[in-house]
């Protein structure tokens, strides 16, 4: 398919509720220096602070893959694209990227996935120059910066976003997957020990009353 072309704007309240109010825009991507009102999954408030991080919201056709899959094909794409050397940034289920500091798992962006009438909305949140202050949160927000990586100019980043959103059949393998199999998980409805990340984008867990594969819109926290 061709790229979807990249509108930039200065301001929007969100990239995403953007793409959804305007299905007359078609497949494109829309860039956005700062969010006034950015907007993570569940409905989470995503802090944006002008200038410090990618906001990028894409509109492409549905691709014949799982949503799980289309999710966890999108992140890597993402990781790849922040991190081409594979060695920083990972996964973390069932929508983040994430990479260790000082032993502990720190935030750095996420991807939410919607589908809306003839046309897949993938955005995109990334934390590049400096992360929003947010205490209490159980895996702590960081910056591309704070972890040694330096990104290209936004557009030309949010460009390589692009046509990599746009290829979801090929795959980049990133620096880990979290959790792994064994970790010890908890969600909000229930706890159990991660068996694996299954084919189909599903989470592979074992709780007490046995063997469970959960979708990304069974969980509203996994800690």
């Amino acid at each position: 398919m061709m790229h979807p072309i990249l509108i930039h704007l200065a301001a929007v309240d969100s990239t995403q509720a953007f793409l959804k109010r305007h299905p007359e825009l078609g497949f494109c991507a829309v860039l956005a220096d700062h969010q006034t009102a950015g907007v993570g999954r569940q409905g989470n408030r995503w802090e944006s602070a002008a200038g410090a991080g990618l906001w990028l919201s894409v509109a492409l056709p549905p691709p014949e893959l799982p949503p799980g899959l289309v999710m966890q094909r999108a992140m890597a794409a993402a990781a790849h694209a922040l991190d081409p050397s594979g060695q920083v940034l990972g996964l973390k289920w069932p929508n983040d990227l994430v990479a260790w500091q000082d032993g502990r798992l720190r935030k750095v962006g996420g991807i939410l996935g919607e589908q809306v009438g003839g046309r897949l909305i993938l955005g995109l949140g990334v934390n590049l120059s400096e992360a929003p202050d947010l205490p209490g949160r159980p895996i702590p927000p960081a910056s591309l910066k704070e972890l040694g990586l330096e990104a290209p100019s936004r557009p030309k980043l949010a460009s390589r976003i692009t046509r990599s959103f746009s290829h979801l059949d090929g795959y980049h393998q990133p620096a880990f997957f979290w959790p792994e199999p064994g970790a010890p998980i908890r969600w909000e409805a229930g706890q159990g020990t991660c068996l694996g990340w299954e084919p189909d984008g599903r989470l592979k867990v074992a709780t007490a009353s046995g063997i469970h594969r959960i979708s990304a819109g069974e969980v509203t926290g996994l800690g």
